[in-house]
């Protein structure tokens, strides 16, 4: 079940936002919707997140690949070098450090994709509100068994209309 809330005060937002938290609520079971960016201070609404983690992670595989590669193919074909090393490190040094970024903008794009649920399935019957000028919406999700208490604390906290959606 799914409880949405408008709010016109970030300040009862927040409220509700601890007061449901307090209750039992975790982060991923609440989703703030307004028409402009809210800020909130730290502790409030806080997700995890592992994007450095991914960045790293992509940054490190694309830039070994990358090397690789290079050496591989340096081997492969085998030239007259005269001398001279057939793979150095120094002469693959600008494709390592592209490649090497590259995989990091890739794995940070694509894990912005994920974390946001642009391209993961999210809860398929998670109703989006709509949201009016100046307003702000908080969704709550819920067991059919405590939404009675959670109305009363978005009641209580400065909520303008609430609603039941879901079973």
């Amino acid at each position: 079940m799914f409880l949405i809330a408008e709010y016109r005060s970030k300040d009862a937002l927040v409220e509700a936002l601890l007061a449901l938290k307090g209750a039992g609520l975790t982060a991923e079971d609440l989703a703030v919707f307004s028409e402009e960016p809210i800020e909130f201070r730290k502790g409030i609404l806080d997700r995890h997140s592992n994007m450095s983690k991914a960045a790293v992670a992509g940054a490190v595989t694309l830039g070994t690949l990358a090397t690789w590669f290079v050496y591989y193919a340096q081997h492969n074909y085998e030239l007259i070098t005269g001398g001279m090393p057939i793979f150095s490190f120094w002469a693959t040094g600008i494709i390592t450090y592209e490649t090497t970024m590259l995989g990091a903008v890739l794995a940070t794009f694509f894990w912005f994709l994920w974390e946001s649920g642009l391209i993961r399935r999210r809860d398929p019957e998670a109703p989006i509100p709509v949201i009016g000028p100046a307003s702000m919406s908080l969704r709550v999700k819920c067991d059919s068994a405590r939404a009675d208490s959670f109305v009363e604390t978005l009641r209580r906290t400065g909520a303008i209309k609430t609603e039941r959606r879901g079973k």
